[in-house]
């Protein structure tokens, strides 16, 4: 990606996304270390009250998610040379915000796998404050990206994390030409 028309030559900020235990965090790292690029976590910009909203396994609300969104897309806007952001942009409309918001060219790669898979990486996490009872209630929020979305990188999380790592390496590598 060389930019767009309303931010000519900016450098792409990536976006990895997918629900809760779907491996952002790790694929994020290594696409930080592999582009030279920082990194920042979704999880941080959000509030307090959604943090202890989410903890009690109450799930977000679009009220709630509009100011962490707005807070990622400014980072994303102030981000000088490019960035790498983690941030589960479950529904289109979430991830037209991070676009609108950002400034520069959004290059999302959506990690995708089974259930199972994902309840088995959450029920193996421990420290963080999304429970495992909220992954049915992202499922249900989530909008997969559609073929019409634009810088959609693809990835399926059922490989090993090596597999999916390098998948995801590969795609950013290949859409930025």
């Amino acid at each position: 990606m060389n930019g767009s028309p309303s931010s000519p030559g900016r450098a792409p900020a990536i976006v990895v996304m997918g629900v809760s235990g779907s491996g952002k965090t790790t694929v994020g790292e290594a696409l930080a270390e592999r582009f030279g690029l920082p990194l920042l976590e979704g999880d941080q910009f959000h509030p307090k009250a959604n943090i202890d909203k989410m903890s009690s396994g109450t799930p977000l609300t679009d009220a709630d998610r509009w100011p962490w969104l707005d807070a990622i897309a400014a980072a994303m806007r102030d981000a000088p040379e490019g960035v790498i952001v983690t941030c589960s942009s479950l529904r289109r409309i979430y991830r037209d915000r991070l676009r609108a918001g950002a400034g520069r060219p959004v290059l999302f790669v959506y990690l995708n796998g089974s259930r199972e898979t994902l309840a088995a990486r959450l029920g193996a996490r421990k420290g963080h404050f999304m429970p495992p009872s909220l992954l049915d209630s992202q499922l249900a929020t989530l909008e997969p990206p559609g073929p019409d979305e634009p810088g959609i990188v693809p990835v399926s999380l059922e490989p090993p994390v090596e597999v999916v790592v390098k998948s995801a390496i590969d795609g950013v590598a290949a859409a930025m030409g």
